[in-house]
């Protein structure tokens, strides 16, 4: 969890980001989270009252800072995607909780920001279509499995295939590698199924969860990426969407590196990567 903080003091002691340029959040309303999750769910975060059973399947104990910080992390992804709108390009410095479901959450995600923030942007701006991007090294289950039926939505997902979670729920678009996959066909396959995603689907906004658990040396994500690969990565997603106009919200996704500083060093990059291609589109 140090990695939020730890990323956000490395953009900011960098000159990357500007500390008047990090808008702080409160936590979304109950109403706003009522747009994607069950009530029932939303009052056992709320008081705490997961059983054990469902707090291994989240992954975290539940403690009476749980539903503020998660709900806050809501309200940033959802502020993002209307700021991204506005500006062309904005960043939650956390986000990416893929894998919460209507009435549960698993894998260290409580509440779904993205399908929240989906939602919430449905009601301000009707009929606008939506692209997810999620090249964290898992399956955004939970997000494919409550946006499944909007035909105004397209979920892409670059992941591992034979790697949790177990339970994949498909999505508009589901590329799957193999365990271990090297960078340079890594981003052979994103590159070509990215761009056949864009010939299908023309979005207003793409909400893209970027993920730092793709890297080598992490704990979780079975991929062997390494930093001049997620570079490029970055690069070519960012100009993809800028240089043709299309906002971005991007969100950092997992990450869990055996050396902690490396996780917050991937966040940092992407952001740093998405401010330098800002500013030579001029966005």
């Amino acid at each position: 969890m140090d990695k939020f903080e730890v990323s956000k003091d490395m953009l900011v002691g960098s000159g990357i980001v500007k500390g008047e340029d990090i808008i702080e959040v409160n936590e979304a309303d109950s109403h706003v989270l009522r747009r994607v999750h069950d009530h029932d769910y939303l009052s056992k975060i709320y008081y705490g009252q997961l059983d054990r059973k469902e707090q291994i399947l989240l992954g975290f104990p539940v403690t009476p800072k749980l539903y503020h910080r998660s709900a806050t992390e809501v309200e940033a992804t959802r502020q993002a995607c209307h700021a991204a709108l506005q500006d062309g390009v904005a960043a939650v410095l956390a986000g990416g909780t893929h894998h919460s479901f209507q009435n549960r959450g698993e894998g260290y995600c409580v509440f779904n920001d993205v399908a929240i923030a989906i939602r919430d942007l449905q009601v301000y701006r009707p009929g606008i279509k939506v692209m997810v991007v999620d090249t964290d090294a898992h399956q955004g289950n939970g997000t494919n499995s409550i946006l499944a039926d909007d035909p105004n939505v397209f979920t892409y997902s670059i992941h591992v295939g034979k790697h949790s979670p177990s339970s994949k729920i498909n999505g508009s678009m589901d590329v799957e590698t193999v365990r271990y996959v090297e960078g340079e066909m890594y981003l052979k396959q994103l590159f070509n199924t990215l761009a056949a995603a864009l010939d299908v689907f023309s979005p207003d906004l793409v909400i893209w969860i970027a993920g730092a658990d793709n890297h080598r040396n992490d704990r979780m994500g079975q991929m062997l990426l390494d930093l001049k690969d997620f570079i490029r990565r970055d690069e070519v997603i960012l100009r993809a969407f800028m240089g043709n106009r299309i906002p971005v919200a991007i969100l950092y996704g997992g990450g869990y590196n055996r050396q902690p500083e490396y996780t917050a060093k991937i966040h940092r990059n992407t952001i740093a990567t998405a401010a330098r291609v800002a500013r030579e589109l001029g966005r």
